[in-house]
């Protein structure tokens, strides 16, 4: 296959072949076509696009270009969620307990943290002794016996979509819609889930900012499931502010502790019984959404999901007993408050400046080597459409380094507009997309 050929018909606009695209999958995964000729295809794919077809065969590609997880020995169908990355987005340790608790089968198999948005599997290596690299045999056995797994992604998992990746990040073609599908998608059919719900962002924090971006994203990702067999169903929700209150790994684990034991609610618990609910129903366990819904109140209130989420973190290694008591989660040293530098309304907040803050706390990742504290993060003190006067907190800062303050709360002031008109709220819930169409 000659590659330069292949790059020249999607620069022209021509739809590849199956066994062009093969060409180019193969080649990324075992390094037999040189960077410079992948970044060039890549370019040509974002500015030329690539149809339904092209970016299901993309994707089947890239799932087969390493090895598939067979979930077949557990009894069921197993469900997955994921979501396309935003600040304060614990969904992850709220539903899957809560999930399981309703009897659904969860084979989660999560990523890291990097740049503004957090990783789960950083969340749950801030629980005390809490593994995610667990063998593939032990993860099927844990699903088996307990309902739900939430481990760190085999390293042969997708190589094509890894080499592919690394190169979309440093030549400005990340925000392609193709690319962005069919890297998703591929990672989750090759995690063996039998069914996938999709959580799109859309907002400033999201990837995709604005709302027919984030419906188009969708729409794309539940065509490739159905071309692959595989049901997915997505919502677009906001992230116009953080979901939760709480951004940083124990901060994080600390507010889902919180939810599952009713201590807590908000935007995170509603997003959550909402995504909830649809694996439910994917799961064969709900008949429809408010039958979902339902099952995963009643988890909560009975203490079900918070119950579950302890056996989890038990059977992963980690100290069960945060569930019990959140001092036992790793503390910062120091406190400090975010200062509002004006009176009047909440009226919008920079959600990926706030994320990056974190972040420069130590919260997050510049790059892939970084070492994470586990303890530090912040905790926002208001929610958009809130009334504050000059000197109110914005927000409560937790950081082991004292020295970072002073450039993290001018960073959060930025990042916090006060204004003296009350804003109109955006919406929490935007549309839901299946095969049969988009609901908003």
């Amino acid at each position: 296959m000659n590659m330069r050929d292949v790059i020249l018909k999607k620069k022209e606009g021509g739809a590849l072949s199956p066994e062009e695209i093969r060409a180019f999958a193969r080649g990324a995964a075992d390094g037999s076509v040189p960077d410079y000729q992948l970044a060039a295809l890549l370019m040509a794919i974002c500015w030329r696009g690539m149809t339904p077809e092209e970016t299901a065969c993309l994707t089947m590609e890239m799932m087969h270009s390493g090895s598939v997880v067979d979930l077949s020995a557990i009894d069921g169908v197993c469900v997955d969620k994921h979501s396309t990355g935003g600040v304060g987005d614990t969904t992850t340790l709220v539903l899957v307990p809560l999930a399981a608790a309703c009897g659904a089968k969860v084979a989660k198999l999560s990523g890291r943290g990097l740049g503004h948005t957090g990783g789960t599997l950083d969340k749950l290596e801030s629980i005390p002794g809490c593994s995610v690299n667990v063998s593939i045999e032990d993860f099927i056995r844990q699903v088996q016996d307990i309902g739900c797994a939430v481990i760190g992604q085999t390293q042969d998992l997708c190589p094509a979509d890894k080499a592919l990746y690394a190169l979309r990040d440093v030549t400005g073609t990340v925000g392609s819609i193709p690319l962005i599908a069919s890297s998703i998608v591929s990672k989750k059919l090759a995690s063996g889930a039998g069914a996938i719900v999709l959580d799109v962002k859309t907002g400033s924090g999201a990837l995709m900012q604005t709302v027919e971006e984030s419906i188009e994203l969708a729409k794309a990702m539940v065509e490739i499931g159905a071309q692959a067999g595989k049901p997915i169903l997505a919502l677009v929700t906001g992230m116009d502010q953080p979901l939760g209150t709480h951004v940083g790994n124990a901060l994080e684990v600390k507010e889902a502790i919180d939810i599952l034991a009713g201590r807590a609610k908000g935007d995170l618990l509603t997003v959550s019984l909402e995504l909830g609910s649809r694996m439910l129903i994917a799961g064969g366990i709900a008949k429809d959404v408010e039958d979902g819904k339902a099952r995963m109140r009643k988890a909560l209130e009975s203490g079900a999901g918070l119950a579950k989420l302890k056996e989890m973190i038990t059977a992963q290694g980690g100290d069960g007993r945060v569930c019990d008591d959140v001092d036992y989660l790793p503390h910062a040293a120091y406190r400090i408050s975010v200062p509002a530098l004006s009176s009047g309304y909440v009226a919008r907040m920079d959600t990926t400046a706030i994320g990056y803050c974190a972040q420069a706390l130590g919260a997050g990742r510049q790059k892939k080597t970084d070492v994470i504290d586990p303890a530090v993060g912040l905790v926002m003190d208001v929610r958009l459409g809130d009334v504050v006067q000059a000197g109110d907190s914005l927000a409560t800062l937790y950081l082991n380094k004292p020295e970072l303050a002073g450039e993290a709360i001018a960073r959060m002031q930025q990042a916090i507009t006060i204004a003296q008109e009350k804003p109109e709220l955006p919406p929490l819930i935007y549309a839901a997309v299946s095969r049969e169409g988009v609901t908003r």
